[in-house]
């Protein structure tokens, strides 16, 4: 029954609403999340320090709001995801990955906007958004039914794509490279995962703002090295990248040959599967920034899907398809390693490991972050110690489980937190295309001045 829901949820429909919805944000905004790509890095720059003004709301810098949202988005996704698009679809399937981060910033953008335009203080006095409470107090009464239903999806979707999963693809991959005993590595990290938790937002924040651009760099190094020793297999591998975007890939060793439909359709999913773009899940983390503007913080917010995608899945996916690994046959994380190690003998799939392990890591920490306030939203703040102490309990059943369901039924909900989002940026839209006027006309009626004086 879940398969078959599965098969409806991630359908037509869902990559039609997903990508149009990101269409009509893109050309509405007039491209402007392509054409300021430059002012939100500026403003990432700028936001690593807290702001000490007595106007600026908010518990974390805008930098940390982003590295917990790319906490949760650079996971599984960049190194399983991208090998299991291209095994299922083609070496096409990373060129419609890429369309979909391209529409995915405008989606990434407007979530932000809507979540620090709409966010509430709760009993604790910390700031609380996300698509609940952009639902709940950007649109009328009649919608609220949207915003409830978002929150039950949120909160059970975190335990199988934030937690479970995640933590078994880590035990996984270090059984396999370095022989460690899975309820070992899923104990580690439970108690990994404790001592974050417990100290809430600011902690999970300092932790990914410390991790995430480390371990970003670190996996980005790696795939560079692999494209250079592999540098003349490149131009080749762009082509055929662009090439089976729009051509039938016929059958060659281990691959079992893919119809253009199958690119689009693995491209889309496991697209918006890494970057989150229209899920709803990363605009919760934005709330929480330090700022005085809601478009300030979507011009940062975007950079996530960029980074996510365009960044790290391309390192990956380019990888795969210049080391040949792609008609292999092997598929998920195994494949991403065999691409790794056909470049750097010996280490190649241990760097993979190493690198699948703490993106999985962040990631279930940036994911508790998400369904914990789903479940506030729900049940009120007496529910968040009880739910992270059962968050914690899951990291290592997760670790020692076989997943298949939880997968399908993870893969399933995350589908179903998206249509509610995307509803909800829909009829919201006007609101964002209203603030993001007024935010660019203010800035450049100070800077006329500034020239003036």
């Amino acid at each position: 029954m879940i398969s078959a829901i599965n098969g409806v949820v991630w359908g037509v429909p869902m990559l039609v609403m997903i990508l149009g919805v990101g269409l009509f944000l893109t050309f509405g905004l007039k491209l402007m999340p392509i054409l300021k790509l430059g002012t939100g890095f500026k403003l990432l720059w700028t936001g690593r320090i807290p702001e000490k003004e007595e106007n600026v709301k908010g518990e974390i810098s805008p930098f940390n709001a982003l590295m917990t949202s790319l906490s949760a988005t650079i996971g599984t996704g960049n190194i399983a995801g991208v090998a299991t698009a291209i095994f299922l679809g083609g070496p096409g399937a990373l060129f419609w990955m890429w369309c979909t981060a391209l529409v995915g910033m405008a989606t990434k953008y407007a979530e932000a906007v809507c979540a620090v335009k709409f966010r509430e203080t709760d009993a604790n006095g910390n700031h609380v958004g996300g698509p609940m409470y952009y639902i709940k107090n950007g649109l009328s009464s009649k919608w609220s039914w949207l915003a409830t239903a978002f929150a039950i999806f949120g909160s059970i979707a975190g335990f199988g794509i934030g937690n479970t999963v995640q933590s078994n693809s880590v035990a996984s991959a270090i059984e396999s490279t370095f022989g460690v005993s899975p309820m070992i590595s899923g104990l580690v990290m439970m108690v990994l995962v404790g001592l974050v938790l417990m100290g809430g937002i600011k902690r999970i924040a300092d932790v990914a703002g410390k991790l995430v651009p480390l371990m970003a760099a670190f996996y980005i190094t790696a795939g560079l090295v692999v494209l250079m020793i592999n540098a003349a297999e490149v131009p080749a591998a762009v082509a055929l990248i662009f090439e089976s975007a729009f051509n039938p890939v016929a059958a060659q060793g281990g691959f079992a040959g893919a119809a253009v439909w199958a690119a689009i359709r693995f491209g889309v999913a496991r697209g918006v599967f890494s970057n989150e773009a229209g899920l709803g899940s990363a605009p919760i983390a934005h709330a929480a920034a330090q700022t005085k503007n809601p478009v300030a913080q979507g011009l940062v917010a975007m950079l996530g899907t960029f980074i996510d995608t365009l960044v790290v899945c391309s390192i990956t996916g380019l990888a795969i398809v210049v080391s040949g690994e792609w008609t292999s046959g092997a598929t998920g994380a195994a494949l991403t390693s065999a691409a790794f190690a056909s470049a750097l003998p010996g280490i190649g799939n241990y760097l993979v490991a190493i690198a699948l392990s703490i993106f999985a890591f962040t990631t279930i920490l940036g994911w508790s972050f998400y369904s914990e306030k789903c479940v506030q939203y729900l049940l009120g703040v007496k529910a968040v110690v009880p739910f992270r102490v059962l968050w914690i309990l899951a990291v290592p059943i997760g670790a020692t489980s076989s997943l298949e369901f939880i997968w399908l039924l993870a893969d399933t909900l995350n589908a179903m937190m998206a249509i509610p989002n995307l509803i909800a940026l829909m009829l919201l839209s006007p609101v964002v295309f209203k603030l993001t006027k007024e935010y660019f006309s203010n800035q450049q009626k100070g800077d006329e001045q500034t020239g003036e004086s």
